[in-house]
């Protein structure tokens, strides 16, 4: 495949690990005996996507930055696709041009070979399992993924390319000592097509806390006691009955969650429950996905020391781990969620930031401090 314009260097650097990535995957999944997988890209046709998205992502069009979602695929290989009725060139001109007609969350421009070239043929929002997606999210940042093919249609992240900057992710962070269930669900392939069960569902919440971009807390604790009442300030402005919408949707039988209806009143209870946290102070759930209250503003539990340090780690190859003064973090919502978990060790504390930023926190009993989980990079 001939280049003809500028390149973008870090495409033909991350090309081969993508191809090597989606490779095993594709193994993997065979030898369960899961059928419809997509084709899987060779490494030039990997690179070329990604260079053209990367230009793509500098050109304004009407004053507005590009958001693409790229979906390497035939046109038979989805469902009721719209299909151009002249494959246009995958090049960065007519991607931006593009870009208003398809920047809602969902829609991806379909690309495949034709006539030994690279072209978009259409558009398509429903891709088969392991299809490479390639997404612009702002001028210069790319997220390479794979579809996973859950009911809840997540998609994992291979890596993150910002400018010259290469971060890929390490799937092997899974076997961490103390790798909290959303991590490992986050990271873990042999998650792949699970039923959508708690843990899918803090990821689905966690998302939707980093998409409303207003920051938040989301702070789950444990069903039985309430001893977690000893870190808040009272009273509470806005304790709750325990609100059980989300709880009872996910003890749906497996007929119902096969509906769509079903998806639609799942991702519409998210939606209300992250929409809590964009509240000042934190929102807590228990075990069991029930609203307990929100607004919540904390405080050290009385007769507790001060956290002073905080093991953080990123799921990214080549990141080295820290132990760092919880100072160094972020703000206010930072600090309060640290020392929210250095008193309520069987407790876990999402944090989102208005910059993008996302942390996990859990106690680590074979480390014996807080652990920050540093996870916006599988969340985009």
């Amino acid at each position: 495949m001939k280049k003809t314009g500028p390149t973008y260097p870090a495409a033909r650097a991350v090309a081969p690990i993508v191809a090597e990535q989606l490779a095993e995957h594709l193994a993997t999944v065979r030898q369960r005996g899961y059928e419809e997988l997509a084709p899987q890209p060779v490494i030039v046709q990997i690179e070329a996507l990604i260079d053209a998205a990367f230009w793509a992502s500098l050109r304004k069009e009407e004053g507005h930055d590009p958001r693409i979602s790229l979906a390497f695929l035939p046109p038979d290989g989805t469902g009721h696709p719209m299909v151009f009725d002249k494959p246009l060139p995958l090049s960065p001109e007519p991607l931006a041009r593009l870009a208003p007609a398809v920047e809602r969350a969902g829609i991806h421009l379909g690309v495949w070979p034709d006539g030994g070239k690279l072209r978009v043929w259409g558009t398509t929002r429903s891709v088969p399992n392991l299809t490479f997606v390639l997404e612009v999210v702002e001028p210069g940042v790319l997220v390479l993924k794979y579809r996973r093919g859950d009911e809840l249609d997540k998609f994992g992240t291979i890596a993150v390319l910002r400018g010259d900057r290469i971060e890929v992710v390490d799937e092997g962070a899974v076997s961490l000592p103390d790798c909290p269930a959303l991590l490992s669900t986050l990271l873990g392939f042999g998650a792949q097509l699970p039923a959508a069960g708690p843990t899918d569902v803090l990821i689905q919440l966690a998302v939707s806390m980093r998409t409303h971009g207003r920051g938040g807390s989301l702070l789950v604790v444990p069903a039985a006691g309430d001893g977690w009442r000893d870190s808040a300030l009272q009273p509470m402005p806005y304790r709750v009955a325990p609100y059980a919408d989300l709880s009872e949707l996910l003890r749906a039988g497996d007929e119902e969650r096969a509906r769509s209806a079903w998806r639609e009143s799942l991702r519409r209870s998210v939606a209300a429950v992250a929409g809590l946290t964009a509240v000042d102070g934190a929102t807590v759930i228990n075990e069991r996905h029930e609203v307990l209250a929100f607004g919540v503003k904390l405080v050290r539990k009385r007769g507790s020391e001060r956290v002073d340090q905080v093991a953080v780690t990123a799921p990214v190859m080549g990141n080295a781990p820290e132990v760092v003064d919880p100072s160094r973090l972020g703000g206010t919502r930072h600090l309060s969620a640290a020392q929210f978990i250095h008193d309520q060790r069987d407790a876990l504390a999402l944090v989102a930031s208005q910059d993008g930023r996302f942390t996990v926190f859990a106690w680590s009993p074979c480390e014996g401090m807080v652990h920050a989980h540093r996870v916006e990079t599988l969340l985009m």
